[in-house]
């Protein structure tokens, strides 16, 4: 199980411009062989920050997702961003 995670930047008048145009690639992710869930979400709290969690079955599922992703060219500069991924090797529920 393979897990990224992070946020990224966006300037705070296009945050939600920027969320709204990548609501069809999650719908289409989730509906791809590996994926577990994607979600690109606007942040509650900080008005320029977009939060980024996917969690695939294999590195093999991303490289298929990626492959026919088309993500889309929103022509909004990402300022800076904090993505990582990391290895699952274990489950149990969290409480």
């Amino acid at each position: 199980m393979l897990i990224i995670a992070g946020y990224l930047t966006v300037d705070a008048a296009h945050r939600d411009a920027f969320v709204a145009a990548h609501a069809d690639l999650v719908r289409r992710a989730r509906q791809t062989p590996g994926c577990h869930d994607l979600a690109i979400t606007a942040d509650p709290v900080d008005p320029t920050r977009v939060n980024n969690y996917e969690r695939w079955e294999s590195w093999e599922d991303i490289q298929a997702w990626r492959a026919i992703a088309d993500a889309p060219d929103t022509g909004i500069p990402i300022v800076a961003d904090d993505v990582a991924m990391y290895d699952a090797s274990g489950e149990r529920p969290p409480f």
